[in-house]
């Protein structure tokens, strides 16, 4: 049987010309942020099972990749479900093994620590444009600070990494919070019991809009009072820091004292400092997926592509589930290969400080005079030059209209004999 040369669904080959658009990007990414101050970390791409279910990831449960059990570890006889026979998994994200990380290392760690990182994540999802079932994430941390300089610092570094990197997409960072989302919907009238599943609902209001919301929540056996006292809420106020106020006053006594005011500051403190062109706004109907989000939430959508391009917020509860003693944390993650795809659909093309050489030298050229074109490519880089040393195809015009697409813009050939 023919082994299959086509990568698993939902995973891709990359093309050298991508992979130039990749390193581009993720180089930006990785200065940007350590122009801030967040340091690299490293986390291994397995995790353990029992973290993975641990009910904090949302519907990304649904999509683990698990891993068998091996050796005399697997025993089909004595397994009664699926996870008899597993004991980890491939991470779904790189917050959670960020909590792990940190609930084992953090005597070792400055403190607030400023995490900083890169890496892939496979969730068994259905594959999409821009959406794959191995994808990277890039992730900026803050653990340790409960204030909400956490929450302006991480929007300022990934505003500023996405205005670098593409200047010409607009983009719009919306904030909210949930307390302020669970407030809304214990003055509306919802039990508390059901408010998680309520903001399942609201979650769809972009796609479904406020009629399909509606409709939704009456579906699943609510009161049309209680939708309509609901979506009128979030009709009464504008999306800037007043409107944040505003949510607090109508709110008063059933939300948290301060949490207004909180978020409030955090928009306020973002359009003084930032120096990026973005459009930032309250958004009361933003609910993020993951069921760890315990405070401000933040989501980034652009130009150019359908959905969000960044997303994140605060998980104040995740590493007490570790440690057993809470521990402040907030996060800002970017959509790597959605912003890869913006890229690509642009015909962006890497800007290159100097210009890439190919040098194709003829087919059974003397070795004493391939080893002097080497000796004179050698010179060449070491004075910061990209020399490719290739030898020359039959095809020589569409060898150049390959190297083309990998950035090489300048050509020399060279024959065994002089060409008269």
């Amino acid at each position: 049987m023919a082994l299959k040369k086509k990568p698993v669904t939902g995973m891709k080959d990359i093309l050298p010309a991508e992979m130039q658009i990749r390193d581009y990007v993720l180089g930006q990414i990785k200065e940007t942020y350590r122009n801030f101050g967040y340091s690299s970390i490293e986390t291994p791409c397995v995790e353990h099972i029992e973290n993975l279910l641990s009910k904090q990831g949302g519907d990304n449960e649904k999509l683990i990749f698990k891993v068998l059990k091996r050796g005399e570890k697997l025993n089909l006889e004595t397994a009664e479900t699926e996870n008899d026979l597993t004991d980890s998994g491939l991470r779904y994200d790189l917050t959670l093994p960020l909590a792990r990380y940190y609930s084992n290392n953090n005597a070792n760690l400055t403190s607030p620590f400023k995490a900083l990182q890169v890496g892939s994540v496979w969730r068994a999802d259905r594959p999409q444009k821009g959406r794959y079932r191995q994808f990277v994430q890039c992730d900026i941390d803050i653990l340790g600070d409960a204030t909400n300089q956490a929450e302006i610092e991480l929007i300022l570094a990934t505003t500023t990494a996405l205005s670098k990197i593409c200047p010409n997409n607009k983009f719009e960072v919306r904030v909210n919070d949930r307390k302020i989302l669970r407030a809304m919907a214990v003055y509306s009238g919802f039990p508390e019991d059901d408010i998680e599943k309520v903001f399942i609902t609201v979650d769809k209001m972009d796609k479904i809009g406020m009629d399909g919301v509606k409709k939704e929540l009456m579906e699943n056996g609510y009161s049309e009072e209680t939708a309509d006292k609901y979506l009128d809420l979030m009709g009464q106020v504008v999306n800037d820091a007043s409107g944040v106020r505003k949510m607090g006053e109508i709110l008063e006594g059933v939300l948290e004292p301060g949490a207004a005011e909180n978020l409030a500051e955090i928009l306020d403190t973002v359009a003084e400092v930032s120096t990026g062109d973005f459009k930032l706004s309250f958004d009361p109907t933003l609910v993020r997926g993951m069921g760890y989000y315990t405070g401000t939430i933040f989501e980034v959508s652009m130009e150019g592509f359908g959905g969000s391009v960044a997303g994140g917020g605060r998980y104040d509860k995740m590493i007490g589930k570790f440690t057993g003693m809470d521990t402040p944390a907030c996060g800002f993650s970017i959509g790597f290969e959605r912003i890869v795809t913006i890229l690509m659909d642009a015909g962006f093309t890497v800007p290159t400080v100097n210009a890439k050489e190919a040098w194709l030298f003829e087919k059974g050229m003397d070795m004493s005079r391939l080893s002097s074109i080497m000796k004179e490519a050698m010179e060449e880089r070491k004075a910061g030059k990209t020399i490719l040393l290739a030898q020359m195809n039959k095809n020589k015009k569409f060898q150049k209209e390959q190297l083309g697409k990998e950035g090489y813009t300048e050509f020399k050939e060279f024959y065994k004999e002089a060409l008269k």
